[in-house]
Order: structure tokens, then sequence, then C-alpha cells
């Protein structure tokens, strides 16, 4: 019961000034708002007797940005959903995921100077569907997928409370000197596995009292190009002798447009949590396709 009122309550909250009814002078009235949906298509096909080599290939992605923001004497208010999913399939291989994600993050912060906030956040990740490791074998010799991930296998949910700097509005960068990371693990199989920093097999929770440092960009470089970068660091107050106490991660975007409704996205995340793989994870998706966009 409590895992699912978790869940409604995390795709609820983005949503909640769209379906609210509030008064004139409320709060709610005063969110500015901004939903970015698109899907991205590239396709690639080779005759049989090609001789410059090359595989079909078809690749398809979709994407739903929603954020929401209230900017007022005392208070910085912000809620950001993001949803990704896409997949890609080839002549030789079968299909298979190539980006997917759900992440969504509300922060409310005090004013307590111009540039200055105590804040309280959370932010929750996971994913849409399994995830495989294709390039292992069985005793036979014969490659099998090995099942490593899924819904709420593993999920992040991170609250934190801080101080929060400002000095303009492309860029701030926060102190969380409390902070909960929570893992969770509600596969059974993977969790079993003993993966993702569970204390023991067949685990499905993890807690850890952790420092949060944050840096976020959002700034438009020219007049069609719009470059995201966001890295943050969570350091184990219980693991701070150990060399792999901290979790790193770099999400960076840069959004190129061409008119209205197309435009073209790099998107990169460089990734490195010593409970999941002691070494760097990267993954890099060029993709063009069709944006709609709405503001309010």
């Amino acid at each position: 019961m409590k895992f699912n009122l978790l869940v409604i309550l995390l795709f609820l909250t983005p949503w909640s000034p769209l379906f609210g009814e509030s008064k004139a002078d409320s709060t709610a009235n005063k969110w500015k708002q901004v939903m970015t949906s698109g899907i991205n298509l590239n396709q690639s096909s080779f005759s049989d007797n090609w001789k410059g080599g090359g595989t079909n290939t078809l690749a398809i992605g979709w994407y739903l940005n929603h954020s929401a923001n209230v900017s007022n004497e005392s208070w910085r208010l912000n809620s950001d959903l993001n949803l990704q999913v896409g997949f890609l399939q080839n002549r030789t291989q079968s299909l298979r995921k190539n980006i997917d994600r759900i992440a969504y993050e509300f922060k409310a912060g005090y004013r307590i100077s111009p540039k200055w906030d105590f804040y309280g956040s959370t932010n929750f990740q996971t994913q849409f569907f399994n995830g495989y490791d294709y390039g292992k074998k069985n005793k036979a010799g014969v490659p099998v997928d090995s099942l490593i991930s899924s819904l709420f296998a593993p999920a992040y949910l991170t609250s934190s409370m801080g101080l929060e700097y400002h000095p303009d509005k492309s860029f701030y960068t926060r102190i969380g000197i409390g902070s909960l990371r929570q893992t969770f693990v509600f596969d059974q199989a993977i969790s079993r596995a003993g993966l993702y920093g569970l204390e023991k097999p067949g685990d499905n929770i993890r807690n850890q009292f952790v420092f949060q440092y944050l840096v976020n960009v959002d700034k438009d470089v020219w007049e069609n190009i719009n470059v995201k970068a966001r890295y943050s660091a969570l350091i184990d107050y219980f693991r701070l002798t150990l060399s792999n106490s901290i979790v790193h991660r770099l999400d960076a975007n840069v959004t190129m447009k061409v008119n209205k409704y197309v435009s073209t996205n790099l998107q990169m995340v460089l990734f490195r949590d010593y409970d999941q793989d002691p070494n760097w994870q990267f993954s890099q998706v060029l993709s063009m396709g069709l944006v709609y966009r709405i503001e309010k």
C-alpha cells in the first residue's frame, strides 16, 4: 500500500498546477508552465548487394518534459518532470532500448537573501522497461540476455535540505547538508542478485545519509541553441574514508532548433556509482525529430 501511494504522489504532484482549482490570488495561479513533447526517428537501409557495408536500422524515441515554477518575494518553487524512452532495431539483433528514463524533482526554496535560499527538495529516478546485459554467455558458451534492471529496480529517491545559491537565472548551485538517498529494488530476481548496493541479497530498500552538492546550468548560448548541464555528487557520511563513497552524475543536453516544430538534440550522461560498477558509465544519443511546445 505504501509503495502504491508513493507512485501516485510522484506522478500527480507535477501535474497539480494544471488540474487544481484555485482562487485568483493563490500561488497556484502564479505557476509558469512549459510542456515539451516530441518524437525522434532515425532510419537507414541497404540492399543485399550493397558493397559499402552497413546494416538496416530503425530507431524511434519519445520524450515529454514538463516544468512549472513560482518565484515571488518569499519563495522559489520548481517542479520538473522528464520522461524518455527509445528503441533501436537492426537487422542482426533483437529490439533493444537506447534510452529509458523517468525523472521527477520538486524543490521549494525560501529566500533568505536576493541570491540565497534555504531549500528542501525531492528527486526521484527510475525507468520504464527491463534492461538486459547482452554480452553474457551461459556455461555452454551460448549468448543469453541477463536481466539487470527494470521498473523500480532500481529506483532512487533523494530527499535533501540545505542552501541554494542563485547568482543569475541561468545558474544555481546547492549544498545539501542533510540528505537521504533511498535505493529501491522491487524485482526479486534483481534483488537476490545483490545488485545496486543492497546490504544483503533479497533486500528491497537501502537508506544512505549523504551530503549533496549540485551545479545546474541552463543557458541559451545562441538564438536557437540551448545548453543544459547538471552535475551532482552524493557523498555517504558513513563511508567518508573510503574511495567509493561518492556517486557522480553529469547530465548534458544541447538542443538546436531548426524551426518551431523541428529540433536536433544531443544528450550525454556520465555516471559513476561504485554500488553499480567501479568504472565510469557513459551514454550519448543524437536525434532529430518533431517537437510540440505549450507555455502558460
